[in-house]
């Protein structure tokens, strides 16, 4: 609750979905594969969205508090290190699915409103997505003046509500305008490739968790972007140390496992192929998720031990 609280939790939010719609309603000069380019466009907002997010959240969660001394206050209770980490850690990933399931659903939006050469905005959709941020908005404003509420988590709360309600809207009603290659509505292979992301959002987050008990803000984002692009090309430095399938230079293979490898949820090459995403797929990856984030956190949990908080 008080990372939704944060005035750029809920501009993140909201900027992010905004310009991936907008992406849908730009003419392009693909030769028919500007539905392509848009859903390879939105993919790469939400992780970019979600790297900024994990890192602005981590930082507040825990570098602001070791700061403030509210680190201090908590833990002079009967509230152990382990216990206090894990609990940011899980509202972190908590705010991270609300960001990433909001971009989803914008996601879908824009998949349903890409067009071809031959097509138009669909104004529609579009006109359904502004009413629903807007009312959402709206209804935040009106318990804050009214009932005295916190605007922001309210705000949260009512534009992700708003938004869902007008997408199920949106998926009921029929496309005027279809592409050229027969596609009529949303493309729902957008769902497991947005959970991939969200996976990757989680291992950004416990890496962010882990480097803010030590340093600051712009020090974590400054570590997070160097091992987000590097996890990005390490098939490549990996094959060109000598490593293959089979196996590798023992070096080359250490550091291949430690640096995440980004490429493993990033699948949107799929979406182009018409194939529908295997879901045995999202399950390994769910695995390998879950033991590289507990790796992390212990490696957070031994930097967070004997960090001094007076």
């Amino acid at each position: 609750m008080e990372l939704v609280r944060q005035p750029i939790f809920l501009l993140l939010m909201t900027a992010s979905a905004s310009f991936e719609v907008f992406l849908s309603c730009v003419n392009y000069f693909g030769f028919g594969d500007e539905p392509k380019l848009v859903k390879n466009s939105v993919l790469a907002v939400m992780l970019l969205s979600g790297l900024f997010g994990a890192v602005l959240s981590a930082s507040a969660a825990v570098a602001r508090e070791i700061r403030t001394g509210t680190a201090l206050a908590v833990l002079s209770k009967p509230i152990g290190r382990a216990q206090f980490l894990l609990a940011k850690y899980f509202g972190l990933a908590a705010a991270l699915t609300v960001l990433t399931y909001f971009n989803a659903l914008a996601a879908l939006f824009a998949s349903r409103m890409a067009f071809d050469a031959y097509g138009s905005v669909d104004i529609q959709a579009l006109a359904l997505f502004g009413g629903a941020i807007g009312s959402g908005y709206i209804f935040a404003g009106f318990t804050n003046f009214f009932l005295r509420r916190p605007f922001m988590a309210d705000a949260v709360l009512s534009v992700v509500v708003t938004l869902t309600i007008g997408f199920v809207i949106m998926s009921l009603l029929k496309k005027e305008i279809i592409w050229i290659d027969g596609n009529k509505g949303v493309d729902w292979r957008l769902v497991p490739a947005s959970i991939l992301i969200l996976f990757a959002l989680w291992i950004l987050a416990a890496l962010a968790l882990a480097c803010s008990t030590r340093f600051e803000m712009i020090p974590t984002l400054a570590i997070c972007s160097a091992l987000f692009l590097i996890g990005l090309m390490s098939d490549y430095f990996y094959q060109k140390a000598g490593g293959k399938i089979n196996g590798g230079p023992p070096f080359a293979t250490v550091l291949y496992t430690i640096v995440p490898n980004w490429q493993q949820f990033w699948l949107a090459d799929l979406l182009e192929t018409g194939k529908q995403f295997p879901w045995t797929y999202v399950g390994k990856a769910f695995l390998y998720v879950v033991t590289y984030v507990g790796a992390t956190l212990s490696l957070a949990l031994f930097l967070f031990q004997d960090r001094e908080l007076s």
